[in-house]
């Protein structure tokens, strides 16, 4: 919960740094522009088709961090969105702060939340399952993904800006970077509990390349 919270609070500095939205907010917004309803309910739309593409891949059921995820992203970026003092810096120097503290606070929301292994968000777990099937990075998969659904968003009406470039670039390294710390400082917070009744395929973290099963 304490991941999904922070990953959510690095979503709205992004978009109240106004220089540009992740590639999986343009998507949302761009879906929000052409079909209506809102885009917290395209995120949680646009979640159970990730969920149900993950399981194809994987053969294996949602787990409950993919689920919680998937439900309460939405809800908490609409609370965060509600702060009186969290406003857009008048001068672009403090937006781009704003903008890249959002990319990194992003990054550490994904490795907390992965690391109890209770299961990666519909987006991550999609990230996971790719990364395992064909042995590539995860910083990559990551990259990869992005960048096809800013290029969708885009084509939605979307906004993209510079912003959007520098998290697509930024975001899959900064994973491959914090999800390594995150996992050794949760392993030391639960004290060696084992999650592994939880989840049959626990995630194993390789120090040098990020995720690996």
């Amino acid at each position: 919960m304490l991941g999904v919270i922070i990953m959510s609070f690095g979503i709205v500095l992004m978009i109240k740094a106004d220089m540009g939205n992740a590639p999986w907010d343009v998507f949302h917004i761009g879906l929000y522009y052409q079909f209506g309803l809102t885009i917290g309910l395209w995120s949680i739309l646009v979640g159970i088709v990730i969920i149900g593409l993950t399981w194809l891949l994987t053969r294996t059921k949602p787990q409950v961090g993919a689920v919680i995820n998937m439900l309460l992203v939405g809800l908490f970026i609409d609370l965060f969105l509600l702060i009186p003092w969290l406003k857009t810096p008048e001068h672009w120097g403090g937006q781009l702060v704003l903008l890249l503290t959002g990319i990194v606070v992003m990054g550490y929301g994904v490795g907390l939340y992965i690391a109890p292994r209770c299961g990666a968000g519909p987006r991550d777990g999609l990230m996971i399952a790719i990364s395992e099937k064909t042995g590539w990075k995860v910083q990559w998969v990551r990259t990869g993904m992005e960048v096809l659904v800013l290029i969708s968003g885009w084509i939605l009406g979307g906004p993209v800006f510079v912003g959007t470039l520098l998290f697509s670039v930024l975001i899959g390294p900064v994973v491959g970077f914090s999800l390594p710390q995150c996992q050794v400082l949760v392993d030391k917070l639960i004290g060696g509990v084992s999650f592994e009744n939880l989840n049959k395929r626990p995630v194993r973290v390789n120090h040098h390349d990020g995720i690996s099963q």
